[in-house]
């Protein structure tokens, strides 16, 4: 019966709430190849959330980008590594001696980080603040960080992303 209730909820958020609504009220969902279909489902979601840091950030950013013309894409990559610059400047020593599990977490993030701050650049009104937030939480993962230290370099940081712009 939980199991059932598990695969009930994949299926709303698969099919969308109202075709599943739609089922239950008319009496057609079927239990045993439904259940293999969501195990299906389920089960290539999680190939596919196992690609590479540089392959989610590249998907991330052309999909983002995908709607603008060529010329606008490219500044926007552009910008997008000059963002990852800024953010990765002053951490080599850090980032160095983190362990390989916690490097790669870092860089991950790192990345998506980037990813947000450049979609925030796009909007006609940036705030500062949300830029900040978003590096205090990347830099967050570093083990030990002192909080002043974290709160400097994530307004120089910031600064130097505005300047970006």
């Amino acid at each position: 019966m939980a199991d059932d209730k598990k695969i009930l909820t994949k299926i709303e958020n698969l099919l969308g709430r109202e075709s599943l609504l739609n089922k239950k009220k008319s009496g057609k969902v079927e239990g045993v190849v439904e259940k293999r279909e969501v195990v299906s489902e389920i089960t290539s979601e999680k190939e596919s959330a196992e690609i590479s840091s540089s392959e989610l950030a590249e998907n991330i950013s052309s999909a983002s980008f995908g709607d603008l013309s060529s010329s606008a894409t490219s500044k926007l990559r552009q910008r997008q590594k000059q963002v990852e610059k800024v953010l990765e400047s002053g951490l080599k020593e850090i980032y160095d001696q983190l362990p390989d599990d916690k490097k790669r977490e870092f860089k991950i993030v790192g990345e998506q980080t980037a990813i947000k701050i450049n979609l925030l650049l796009e909007k006609t009104k940036v705030k500062i603040k949300d830029i900040i937030d978003l590096i205090k939480k990347w830099l967050l993962l570093i083990p030990g960080i002192n909080k002043y230290f974290l709160e400097q370099e994530a307004k120089i940081k910031a600064d130097e992303i505005i300047k970006i712009k």
